[in-house]
């Protein structure tokens, strides 16, 4: 049993903006600090035989300039790798790119933050769907990190996990979530709902109207 509620709290989640080349993009940052140094973070962040442990298998070459495939999601490039720092990485899915920033902070005391940032050009999709399009995903992703972290290296949730009465109220949880995040950074609420209301529904399988 997962108290899906004390991991949604336990996670800080941000919604910005950045300036690249080609134009103005969103961002979607998402946190959590765990009780373990930035070694061990690194290591499963990084690791092909851990990641799949807490996330999805990997295959590719997992150095700077390498390609790297996770099974049935994005693939990419890595563009920068500073261990036990961070890396940065291209996040190509369905004929689209968009960039992830992996961030590990030291905070004392044995502790260490792990920050995501998800950087993608606004389109129609995130008109759409607002933050939760991707937020959700990565949010299922840190709470299998988490349980991977606690159980000293057991694999987190597993791929049936959010079709489950559990996994569902969970994507409820952080669609509402990273809609708050989205109307604290945008102002305006009614847009930033109706967009967390889309996300849950495509989630959940519910209608969009009682998500």
């Amino acid at each position: 049993m997962i108290d899906v509620t004390e991991q949604i709290n336990s996670v800080a989640r941000r919604v910005g903006d950045r300036v690249l080349e080609a134009g103005t993009a969103r961002t979607v940052t998402i946190g959590r600090t765990y009780d373990t140094g930035a070694d061990d973070l690194w290591d499963a962040c990084t690791n092909a035989e851990r990641i799949p442990r807490w996330f999805l298998p990997v295959s590719g070459d997992l150095r700077p300039g390498g390609r790297f495939q996770i099974e049935g999601n994005a693939g990419g490039t890595i563009e920068r790798c500073d261990p036990p720092k961070g890396f940065s990485a291209t996040w190509e899915f369905a004929g689209q790119t968009s960039w992830i920033e992996v961030r590990l902070i030291p905070e004392g005391d044995g502790r260490t933050r792990f920050e995501l940032e998800h950087i993608a050009h606004a389109d129609d999709h995130w008109d759409t769907f607002g933050p939760g399009a991707v937020g959700v995903g990565w949010d299922m992703a840190v709470l299998g990190l988490t349980l991977h972290l606690a159980s000293g290296g057991d694999p987190g949730i597993g791929p049936d996990w959010p079709a489950t009465d559990e996994g569902k109220e969970f994507s409820r949880l952080s669609g509402a979530a990273w809609g708050a995040a989205h109307a604290a950074a945008d102002g305006d609420e009614a847009l930033a709902r109706a967009c967390a209301q889309r996300t849950i529904a495509a989630y959940t399988g519910e209608d969009a109207d009682t998500a």
